[in-house]
């Protein structure tokens, strides 16, 4: 619950830190307003930890520049078209902009931009009443023209104008929308939902690395779900994400199946407990929670109905892998995020095998050796993957998942697991068979690499002697 006498006092604490105060200052003595907004004002009203500090001003850019180039360590001005000039100011980051009336023209993926002349103005344009609140300093004077402290009051998100207007103003606020909803708790007003699903196809006009950028925003957050559900429901997901809606698969009376799209929310869900629980303090791991998603997104389109109720889903891993590449592809996802992301997608069935049978030593070698990399990732959406309501067959499938990561564990101590290579490298290979470089090397090289899995280390000598062997044969 919103303590407002506990929210202003944190206000004034944050108003007396030193990038302030001397922002402050600054500002002042060169006769200009200045005053804390957004993010800042809206975290610190509700106990949050305040991370950034975001300014806003009447003074132009190059302006700003002069003001602030005597109190900073540093400075920067990659935004100066947007009217923004960061600096380091007392050792922590800062941004400072001018009070701007930015647009899209209906058109172009970029905003338009025109600066204002109020404070109010600058308010009114905001994405959210929440975020449409500043603390003028030195005066620490709250500012709130849009009703911002009663949503913050009443968990609402609300745009400050009529939200066909600020959504037209910028598109990617319904993305925003989404993600304050899950980043806060909130529940979005529901003329603002009916704007959302109404102007889902204007989100063409925005920039795929904007929409990327956002979709991480999201999934960064303690709980994405609500967010997630959003986006579905107001079908903005079907702009860019569509393999998430279409998870929905139909239901009827003679083939039953999970609910494949609550099934993978629950999945995300139980993936961030999992990760919280074995990495805490780590940061948000966007790869993880992107496989939790997208784990089951091949199973639309492998489903078989089969006779007598059942339902099959065969190769949906390899198919949901591919697809997946496809599509974070086109979202502009780095090629570290994408290769991590399907390669968990397509292995995220291959413990199974092991829960209805104990794996030989080499099963887990190459369990670990196609992960790679992945292995942690795997091990949590693995775990994470299974919802069922079956008491006994969750603890069933969870000692079985116990067995294997003691198993893995005792593997590495005894064999270095983690390297995976055989006992002679290519060129010993070339040397022991007396062969040139080429296609046969690799022949040699992945035939000791499968001796290497199957039977643990070999001994150099051991391994040469092999190698002849099997050359010989293989010749023959």
């Amino acid at each position: 619950m919103l303590n407002m006498a506990e929210g202003i006092a944190r206000l004034g604490a944050l108003a007396e830190t030193a990038p302030v105060a001397q922002l402050a200052r600054a500002f002042a003595d060169a006769g200009h307003e200045l005053a804390i907004v957004g993010g800042p004002v809206r975290d610190a009203l509700l106990g949050r930890p305040t991370h950034d500090l975001d300014f806003t001003t009447d003074a132009r850019p190059d302006r700003i520049l002069a003001i602030v180039t005597p109190i900073s360590t540093a400075r920067w001005d990659i935004g100066r078209d947007f009217g923004t000039i960061g600096a380091r100011v007392a050792g922590e980051q800062v941004e400072i902009t001018t009070y701007r009336a930015d647009s899209y023209d209906g058109a172009s993926r970029k905003p338009t931009v025109e600066f204002g002349d109020t404070l109010e103005g600058d308010l009114a344009r905001r994405d959210f009443t929440v975020n449409a609140m500043a603390l003028r300093v030195p005066g620490r004077t709250l500012v709130d023209p849009t009703g911002g402290v009663e949503d913050l009051l009443g968990g609402v998100l609300r745009t400050p104008a009529d939200p066909r207007v600020s959504f037209g103003d910028d598109p990617l606020r319904m993305l925003r929308g989404a993600r304050f909803a899950a980043q806060l708790g909130f529940d979005v007003d529901p003329a603002t939902v009916v704007a959302m699903a109404e102007l889902r196809q204007t989100l063409e006009i925005v920039s795929v690395e904007r929409i990327q950028a956002e979709l991480v925003r999201l999934l960064q957050t303690d709980d994405p779900v609500r967010g997630i559900r959003l986006l579905v429901d107001t079908g903005l997901v079907d702009e860019f994400l569509p393999e998430v809606p279409a998870l929905r698969l139909e239901i009827d009376e003679h083939h039953h199946h999970k609910d494949v799209y609550e099934h993978s929310l629950t999945v995300v869900r139980q993936a961030i407990e999992l990760e919280h629980a074995r990495h805490p303090g780590a940061e948000p791991d966007v790869a993880l929670r992107l496989a939790a998603l997208l784990h089951d997104i091949g199973k639309p389109t492998t489903r078989r109905l089969e006779p007598g109720g059942g339902v099959t889903f065969h190769h949906h891993d390899v198919k949901g892998a591919r697809m997946a590449r496809k599509r974070l592809k086109e979202l502009r996802f780095d090629s570290d995020t994408i290769d991590a992301v399907t390669r968990i997608i397509e292995l995220h069935l291959r413990f199974f095998g092991y829960a209805e049978g104990a794996w030989t030593d080499s099963a887990v070698r190459r369990y670990v050796r196609d992960a790679g990399a992945e292995l942690e990732r795997l091990h949590i959406l693995t775990r994470a993957d299974v919802t069922t309501r079956n008491r006994r067959k969750a603890a069933t499938l969870a000692a079985a998942y116990d067995d294997i990561e003691r198993r893995i564990d005792e593997l590495a101590a005894q064999e270095e697991l983690q390297a995976m290579r055989p006992a002679l490298d290519g060129n010993r290979i070339q040397e022991v068979l007396g062969i040139p470089p080429g296609r046969e090397v690799g022949e040699a090289y992945r035939y000791l690499l499968d001796l290497r899995l199957d039977e643990g280390i070999l001994a150099e000598d051991e391994a040469e002697r092999r190698l002849r062997d099997w050359w010989a044969t293989r010749d023959a």
